[in-house]
């Protein structure tokens, strides 16, 4: 059960950047942390880009350098608000990750980062139908999040983190075969790379 610091941490913007820059130290700095679901991808000015579950546009921020077409979208009008603010050479849509509003074989990418840890099991498997849905064929689903670190010295840290900041969906995911979920969605997973002492995984994966 996360505590109150969660609350505030999406309450007060400060709060939340202070919180993400410091998480990223482990993988030198909060910039390539939020680029390295990006590494190898290939995006061109025109590539559709989708940014699911953008937040306050912190790796939306990257995307809008590499394509002129970069949409992001989030359930919280709070922090569209501030993505709009922040980023405003992306367009913007209130959303629900499980249901997108968009046509059939549209991105040439969709990207999310440390998102799907929030989502309960039912939800996961959905928003991957979703994704899966709206990429078009040979396009890119690529994506960061928690995973359970393969070296011992980073399990207080992580475990601590989860218990002020998260809640059970987080460590659910620890416990959940994301390469397997995609895979049985249609996806061709590439082998996850794995950063902080495996604390944190990238995954890409074609349609």
């Amino acid at each position: 059960m996360a505590t109150i610091l969660r609350d505030w941490s999406y309450r007060y913007q400060w709060l939340y950047d202070g919180i993400s820059r410091l998480a990223a130290l482990s993988v030198g700095g909060e910039a390539r942390f939020r680029q390295l679901a990006l590494q190898g991808l290939t995006i061109h000015s025109d590539s559709q880009v989708l940014d699911l579950c953008c937040g306050s546009g912190q790796t939306t921020q990257f995307l809008v350098k590499l394509s002129q077409n970069v949409t992001g979208l989030d359930a919280s009008p709070k922090s569209l608000q501030r993505a709009r603010e922040n980023v405003p050479q992306a367009c913007y849509l209130e959303a629900f990750a499980e249901k997108m509003p968009f046509a059939d074989n549209l991105f040439d990418v969709v990207h999310t980062s440390v998102a799907l840890h929030e989502m309960q099991p039912e939800q996961l498997r959905k928003i991957i139908s979703e994704v899966y849905r709206v990429l078009k064929p040979g396009g890119v689903f690529t994506l960061i999040d928690f995973h359970a670190p393969t070296n011992p010295i980073f399990w207080p840290g992580v475990s601590v983190f989860l218990l002020l900041f998260e809640t059970e969906t987080a460590w659910q995911l620890l416990k959940t075969d994301l390469p397997g979920l995609l895979t049985q969605t249609g996806f061709n997973v590439g082998e996850p790379t794995l950063y902080a002492g495996g604390s944190l995984q990238v995954i890409q994966a074609k349609k």
